[in-house]
């Protein structure tokens, strides 16, 4: 693995309000797509043993509980996730805010939905904070495709990283030949052939 990528795999992810309800609600990428997406990336990081947070707001309301698909993936942290009672920034949320300093990782893989909200604000606070962000932009959307674009932009222009889920795959493999290769290989071709 050369240059950057090898330092992804110092990172943790951060899979924000990927929820029934809200996804939903998407128009800027195909439902399917995106969850695809972020169950690829909730597989690859458990395969890297990366630190992941999952969190949701509002669960009993029209936002929904996670996607079960999350669960199936990542069962220990579906049950401990952080469930925030309304609040839009998850970096405003205590528990949180806590749960992402005690992975002692400085760099961040971040998805969630929807990108105009659910994942820019905490995206800015992150940067803000100085913490390294990775967005994972096609794991994540937004109701419109202008609201999704000028998120994305926002992020970009204040520091952080855009990728899409295949290219950081890619990335955190490094070497489709190692063991982990091997695993993320298989998630990756299972998923785009399904």
């Amino acid at each position: 693995m050369a240059g950057k990528e090898k330092s992804w795999r110092d990172a943790a992810v951060l899979l924000i309000d990927h929820q029934v309800g809200t996804m939903g609600w998407v128009k800027s990428i195909p439902l399917e797509e995106m969850k695809r997406n972020a169950v690829m990336l909730a597989k690859t990081a458990k395969i890297l043993k990366l630190p992941v947070i999952l969190t949701s707001s509002m669960e009993d309301h029209p936002q929904g509980p996670l996607m079960p698909e999350l669960e199936e993936a990542l069962p220990h942290e579906f049950g401990v996730r952080i469930k925030r009672a309304g609040i839009v920034n998850a970096m405003n949320d205590k528990n949180f805010a806590a749960a992402v300093e005690a992975t002692g990782r400085k760099m961040l893989i971040v998805a969630g939905v929807t990108n105009d909200v659910c994942t820019v604000f905490p995206t800015l606070t992150l940067l803000e904070r100085g913490y390294e962000v990775i967005v994972v932009a096609d794991a994540g959307g937004s109701p419109g495709k202008t609201a999704d674009e000028l998120a994305l932009s926002r992020m970009e222009r204040a520091g952080a990283t855009l990728l899409g889920t295949n290219q950081l795959l890619a990335g955190l493999a490094g070497d489709w030949s190692t063991p982990e290769g091997s695993q993320i290989v298989t998630v990756l071709g299972a998923a785009l052939q399904a």
